[in-house]
């Protein structure tokens, strides 16, 4: 039976992106962004949680978003969740992901800015372990 693994999200940057580069040379971008979501209760009273994901980017569309975003801004990513593990102090830890293939800027473009308004590059399996 086929499988899929596929993500969309719209939220905003929570702090500016950062480059990282593999061992081999490799360049990628991680960032997180917050889903917000709000709900009236039984009580009437409105609550407000945020949703945080790890993002992580490679290949050009790593470099484009490690360019043109910055904290607070409003983004559009698709791509698939992905759950890395690893030992800390002899226990087991898990961190998902989301491996964005395609990213779109959703706040207000101004006619000043020479960024690409919308962005989809397919991923081509870049990314190292």
């Amino acid at each position: 039976m086929p499988g899929l693994n596929r993500v969309q999200i719209i939220g905003r940057l929570g702090k500016d992106p950062l480059e990282k580069t593999t061992r081999k040379g490799t360049k990628f971008t991680v960032f997180t962004v917050a889903v917000d979501r709000q709900w009236k209760g039984k009580d009437g009273v409105v609550h407000k949680e945020a949703d945080w994901f790890n993002v992580e980017v490679w290949g050009r569309l790593g470099e484009i978003c490690f360019e043109y975003l910055i904290k607070g801004r409003l983004v559009f990513l698709e791509g698939r969740l992905r759950t890395d593990r690893y030992e800390k102090d002899g226990e087991v830890k898990y961190f998902t992901k989301v491996i964005a293939r395609q990213m779109q800027m959703l706040d207000y473009q101004s006619k000043d800015d020479k960024e690409p308004a919308n962005i989809e590059l397919e991923e081509k399996n870049i990314e190292e372990e």
